[in-house]
């Protein structure tokens, strides 16, 4: 193979003329991170409400939620990414599409990045809410209501902390797949991490290098996030009880 490698490229002046190739990528993580840490709090806040009133013992309830996990989750996520940034424009009332289509291009392709990956990881969160919910003995329940607690206090000091401590292992890797999706924002136009170094790479035409600093920038990113969650892992263990390494 006949390749010239250039390693210093990333010091090199990139033609849009906001500095180095470098902090060019440094942009890309910012807007990766940024991406990452508004959707997953949609997910939590979205698939943890989705994962409890699947088990809330409403069926009609139940069934809606089951509906929202199956549509999110059976589509592709690209394709609901064009879904959200090509066509939901087009069927909103016509004051709200202009006002979409009007906004600031950057914003735009953000907030459409956000909301698609934040429902999408929601409807995973959901189902591991409603596995770990399940997984508890019926007893843990009946003791809250013996205990005289309605049902939203049995959830809210009872089953919900035992599962948090359940599924934490799940979620971490639910976070990393999230981190890595952010990927597919490029597609729609936002330089996120991805986006940053395929730019990189059309400049410079130092395609190994572009790509290896992102494969670098993700595996740093998120060897930091598994270290933070099993730090809360640790935090949230009850000695001798579910989540305790053995």
């Amino acid at each position: 193979m006949n390749y010239n490698w250039n390693w210093s490229i990333f010091w090199a002046p990139a033609p849009d003329g906001s500095g180095t190739y470098m902090y060019t990528l440094i942009k890309g993580v910012y807007w990766t991170l940024g991406v990452s840490a508004v959707a997953w709090i949609i997910a939590l806040v979205v698939g943890v409400t989705v994962g409890v009133l699947r088990t809330s013992r409403i069926k009609w309830l139940e069934k809606i939620c089951a509906g929202y996990v199956e549509v999110f989750r059976n589509i592709p996520l690209l394709v609901q990414l064009f879904l959200w940034y090509f066509v939901f424009p087009e069927i909103v009332p016509k004051s709200l599409g202009d006002f979409i289509k009007s906004a600031d291009p950057t914003l735009s392709t953000y907030w459409t990045a956000v909301i698609c990956l934040g429902l999408f990881t929601s409807t995973r969160v959901a189902e591991q809410i409603r596995a770990g919910i399940n997984s508890l003995p019926t007893g843990q329940s009946m003791a809250g209501t013996a205990l005289g607690l309605r049902r939203p206090q049995v959830y809210r000091y009872i089953l919900l902390p035992i599962t948090a401590r359940i599924i934490m292992p799940p979620l971490t890797s639910e976070a990393l797949n999230l981190i890595k999706n952010t990927s597919v924002a490029f597609t729609i136009g936002l330089v996120e991490l991805t986006g940053a170094a395929r730019s990189m790479q059309e400049f410079s035409f130092q395609i190994f290098e572009s790509f290896a600093a992102a494969t670098v920038l993700y595996l740093v990113i998120n060897t930091i996030v598994v270290i933070l969650m099993r730090y809360i892992e640790k935090w949230m263990s009850v000695p001798g009880f579910i989540g305790t390494e053995k």
